[in-house]
């Protein structure tokens, strides 16, 4: 009676559907894709099978007998003959089940010594070792092999088109062996052996490594063998991406040249993930092998060998050398034709596999050179997957000007010349019409994009997809099987040119962000709709135009389907377009892109009982929409609002200037000593002891500031996240519960209202902090535009930032009306201030969110009996720093017992030079003011996220910066003592030219005047050399000088960078 035994019997497909779906995805993306990747190819039928074999369930260490390197394939399918010696003499394996493994390895290794004998090199003097398992294990078993730590390697720059294990410093062989480079020749982009032979002569490398990733030109193996033996070097040949070339006669062989030759065989070799290393060195092989086993790796993987023998035999075929052939024959055509179509091709050309095209001509209207990795990602989603590439020049591997393309794949479907002068044709319409921008992002490094017209990445996704149905496949869809997975549709549907369908389409639309996205990609008021509620919409083209008119129904929470009775599926493909967030949807916003990702679902020939032709596409305009594509362009249609008065018709400063008090002046005056000054509207603290005593305390342990002056506000209710995120520039959509950013509330004309900052405290509770001297405009600001009083955006002026006020509620937090909720600030900044605030006391609960409290972030707690909002943010520059959020009643408590556990009582005037030494903006100096300075005037752009589709002052924010050349940078006086420069002072360069203009001043820490100014760009960089004009001719009050007459000298300082270099 036969065991009842544990296997698990049954197909994928009925045994884990979820990874036979997603198999069958991955095939599908296969066909209906172009895939251009030079290291990649689709390896046969036959190859697949063997790797799926038996031979993937053993373990075989160790090598089979010597003898068999030297078998014909006959002597070694000679089985019984082996069988007999093995059960003699078993085998030279750590593991016995292997006499089997034993033949298939010595068969793929005397296959692949066919392959590359030659008549430098006969079969019989090849050692071939086929268990690397993959190009990286195989390199670093040559330099286990052959050298020690600290030796010295040359191979190319990584940069100019070599590879991660030929020295890179972020890898393996980067970190273990010092590493000599050498790169193309800047004039020719080729190798110039001259140059390589002088490093190798100066450097003595133990290895010289030939062979790259993305330089597309062959070398000369000969040169580099004569190079090495000058050197006394050994020359590794890496021709992982060539060895498929090399067999098919049309690439060098290294063959008797190289000392050792490897190279991966799932690339143009057409076989599995794997590797293979060759020698004809004797004195090595021994080595070698040991360098693989057991120096890189344990077990081979012995159906990937079984593998390697299959596209072996395959290999040794007319088939294949034809393959090889027209594989360079198409990269070669598509080099021409695309350089005939204007698009730049790298180093001037190729002679192999593949080709670089250099992005770098195409230019945006900011300056904002094409991306590699922009591209890429756009190639891929009209159906072309390639992947980005550094070029020489590039100063990085993250910033790429390049994409790389090969053609063994398409070759392998069928592609000659015809198709690659229509690939060609494809691939220039994208990169001519792709417009790169750049967001700013921290630090002052640019987050390069790039977006095109919709109808040219239509076109281009049609006319990709048509190839592909005329390329081959050697499978049919589903491969596991007989489901076909539902999901996924969208990811490849193209619509046809021309299609056309029965009956409606339904467009479902569904995500965590698909509220905000339909709120701006269709024309109604989406907000409106309730569940099971419809509305008739349309959906706009840029222009304006009506691409489809229909009924849009919320069928569940963010949850939506779009009913169009024509233009379906070209709508859909729009929307999904919006979703992805690389076409244009407004001739005027490169910069704009919808709110996503949301899942585009598309259901054709809908029957519904409804008669589009009785509803009249303008019922369904919110015609007072904030925004919403299409509704700026030129065939706009759509009925317009009245307009709504601006706002400083509406608004003016209140004349009462009586000072007003905070809750801690008594505190202050009575008990603290500090001399008081008006600032914004208060009698405030400006020093207690000495400003150079308060600014040293933040600096090395802790000041408390009184900061009860600030306005705090809280916004709450369902549309508080749209509100903020119209009214303020920074993205509320990015902020957790518990996380805070920095912000700008904007004027209709772009120039800052006030700087703030936002805290979200709950799903739909926020904070906000403004400045004392702001506050009054800001919350007359706010309050209209929350009940749509007052003009928002001039283009359209009678357009309104919520269409339901009720749907958002303003609190003043510093009112009597917030009662028991009312909050002001109080800021505790320095090194030890973590220390001061927990010594108040608490729950273990409550100190580890303190103590565990990152930056920007906000939490709530008790601490020494206060109730208390924390916050981690600060405007000293200090990174250990807090503000305090507590009830009025309880801050005089607070401050106190801060004070007596260790906080200094700092004033204004530490504030405004801890601030000022740190970078930070002043509203009036940095930030508005005479100069109506902007966030990106004031080196803060990164806060201004342009992606949002809409904000307010968004359009002359950025028409503004297009035309900006100067920028708020630190600068230091070079001496002490000098007089301290006064805002709206003069900067002159060395020949008296004005190139900037101080905006604040004040001493440092080490008793230096350092400042901030408005320099023209040439001049903000640092170490710039500038000179301060504290007078000028006449100011005596003289109309001339005369001898004797005394005039100021300017005073030397020297540009910072924009904030603080940390110091190590």
């Amino acid at each position: 009676m036969p065991l009842k035994d544990f296997l698990f019997r049954g197909t994928l497909a009925e045994l884990d559907p979820a990874v036979a779906d997603l198999i069958n995805l991955e095939a599908e993306r296969q066909v209906r894709r172009l895939i251009m990747i030079p290291s990649e190819s689709t390896i046969p039928y036959a190859v697949r099978e063997a790797l799926t074999s038996a031979f993937h369930n053993i373990y075989a260490e160790g090598y089979p007998d010597d003898a068999t390197r030297w078998m014909t394939e006959d002597q070694i399918m000679d089985v019984d003959r082996h069988l007999a010696h093995f059960r003699r003499y078993s085998d030279p394996r750590y593991y016995k089940g292997t006499e089997f493994a034993n033949l298939i390895e010595a068969l793929a290794r005397r296959r692949v010594a066919e392959l590359f004998a030659n008549d430098r090199v006969p079969i019989d003097k090849l050692w071939v070792n086929v268990q690397p398992l993959s190009g990286a294990p195989v390199n670093s078993a040559v330099y286990t092999a052959l050298i020690n730590p600290g030796d010295t390697i040359m191979g190319m720059n990584l940069l100019h088109g070599g590879h991660l294990t030929h020295g890179s410093p972020v890898a393996r062989s980067g970190k273990q062996y010092h590493v000599e480079w050498y790169g193309i020749d800047p004039q020719t982009e080729k190798l110039n052996y001259d140059s390589i032979r002088e490093i190798a002569l100066r450097t003595k490398p133990k290895i010289i490594v030939g062979g790259y990733t993305s330089y597309p030109w062959a070398p000369d193996w000969a040169k580099l063998r004569g190079i090495a033996d000058e050197a006394g070097a050994i020359l590794m040949a890496d021709i992982a991406h060539v060895a498929g070339l090399v067999i098919g006669g049309v690439f060098p062989s290294p063959i008797g040249y190289a000392d050792v030759v490897n190279f991966t065989t799932h690339k143009t070799f057409g076989g599995p993930r794997g590797a293979v290393m060759i020698t004809h060195r004797a004195d090595l092989a021994k080595k070698l092998d040991r360098g693989v086993f057991p120096g890189e790796q344990g077990g081979p993987h012995v159906n990937t060998i079984a593998a390697i023998a299959v596209a072996a035999k395959l290999a040794n075929s007319r088939q294949y050398r034809e393959l090889q052939a027209q594989t360079v024959k198409n990269s070669t055509k598509l080099a021409e034709a695309l350089t005939l179509q204007g698009v730049k091709v790298a180093y001037h050309g190729t002679d192999t596999h593949m080709l670089n095209i250099d992005l770098r001509p195409v230019v945006g209207a900011d300056g904002t050179h094409f991306s590699g990795d922009i591209a890429a990602r756009i190639f891929d989603l009209i159906g072309i997957t390639a992947n980005r590439n550094t070029l020489p020049g590039d100063d990085s591997a993250a910033r790429p000007s390049g994409v790389r393309l090969g053609t063994p794949w398409i070759t392998q479907r069928g592609f000659r010349e015809p198709e690659i002068e229509r690939l060609a044709a494809i691939i220039a319409s994208v990169v001519k019409a792709a417009k790169p921008f750049s967001y700013d992002g921290k630090g002052g490094k640019a987050d390069a994009r790039a977006k095109l017209d919709f109808d040219t990445f239509l076109k281009a996704q049609q006319d990709v997809a048509q190839l592909c149905d005329e390329a081959g496949i050697d499978y049919q869809l589903p491969v596991v099987g007989k489901r076909r997975p539902f999901y996924g549709r969208m990811h490849f549907s193209v619509p046809r040119p021309n299609a056309r369908g029965e009956g409606f389409t339904a467009i479902e639309v569904t995500g965590d962000m698909a509220d905000e996205f339909l709120h701006y990609a269709v024309t109604s008021d989406i907000e409106a709709l309730n569940v099971g509620e419809r509305q008739p919409t349309n959906v706009l083209t840029p222009d304006g135009t009506i691409m489809a008119h229909g009924v849009l129904i919320r069928t569940g929470s963010q949850i939506y389907t779009l009913y169009v009775g024509s233009n379906g599926l070209r709508t859909a493909a729009w929307l999904q377009a919006l979703s992805d967030g690389f076409v244009i949807h407004d001739e005027a916003d490169i910069y704009g892109k919808l709110p996503g990702p949301v899942v585009i679902r598309v259901h054709e020939g809908v029957t519904m009982h409804l008669d589009l032709a009785s509803i009249k596409p303008e019922d369904g305009y919110a015609t007072n929409k904030d925004y919403f594509v299409g509704c700026n362009g030129a065939n706009y249609k759509g009925v317009k609002s009245p307009a709504l008065p601006d706002f400083h018709d509406t608004w003016s400063e209140p004349k009462d200037g009586t000072l007003k008090r905070t809750v801690l002046y008594e505190l202050h005056k009575d008990k603290l000593g500090a001399k008081l000054v008006p600032f914004a509207g208060y009698d405030m603290p400006v020093w207690y002891k000495g400003v150079s005593q308060e600014h040293a305390a933040v600096r090395t342990s802790a000041g408390i500031f009184d900061v009860t002056h600030m306005g705090v506000w809280e916004i709450s209710g369902p549309a508080s996240e749209m509100f903020l995120n119209g009214l303020t520039t920074n993205d509320v959509a990015q902020l957790d519960v518990g996380e805070a950013h920095y912000s700008y509330l904007l004027g209709t004309d772009g120039v800052p209202l006030d700087d703030i900052y936002v805290y979200k405290l709950d799903v739909q509770k926020y904070m906000m902090v403004v400045n004392a001297s702001n506050n009054d405009k800001d919350w007359a600001w706010a309050t209209a535009v929350r009940e749509g009083k007052i003009m928002i955006d001039p283009s359209r002026p009678g357009a309104r930032l919520l269409e339901r006020p009720d749907q958002v509620t303003l609190r003043d937090l510093r009112s009597l009306g917030s009662t028991t909720d009312r909050r002001v600030d109080i800021a505790l900044q320095g090194p030890k201030s973590k220390d001061i605030l927990l010594s108040l006391g608490g729950t273990d609960t409550d100190v580890k969110k303190v103590s565990g409290l990152g930056w920007s972030h906000v939490t709530h707690v008790t601490l020494g009996g206060f109730d208390l909002i924390v916050s981690r943010t600060g405007y000293t520059g200090e990174r250990i720093a807090f503000e305090l959020f507590i009830h009025p009643d309880h801050a005089v408590k607070l401050f106190e017992a801060l004070i007596a556990a260790g906080a200094t009582p700092c004033g204004l005037a530490s504030r405004d030079s801890l601030r000022t030494e740190a970078g930070l903006p002043l509203y009036g100096h940095e930030l508005g003011g005479d100069h109506e300075l902007t966030p990106g005037d004031a080196g803060f752009a990164s806060y201004v996220k342009l992606w949002k589709p809409f904000f307010i002052g968004k359009s002359p924010y950025v028409a503004r910066e297009i035309m900006r050349d100067a920028v708020i940078t630190r600068f230091r006086m070079d001496n002490k003592g000098v007089r301290p420069p006064q805002s709206g002072t003069a900067l002159v360069d060395r020949r008296g030219k004005v190139v900037g203009i101080v905006t604040s001043c004040s001493i440092d820490s080490d008793g230096f005047q350092t400042g901030q100014a408005y320099l023209k760009e040439d001049y903000a960089n640092d170490g710039t050399a500038v000179f301060v004009v504290t007078s000028t001719p006449g100011s005596n009050g003289k109309d001339a000088l005369t001898f004797g007459d005394k005039v100021s000298v300017p005073d030397a300082a020297t540009v910072l960078t924009k904030f603080p270099v940390k110091k190590k």
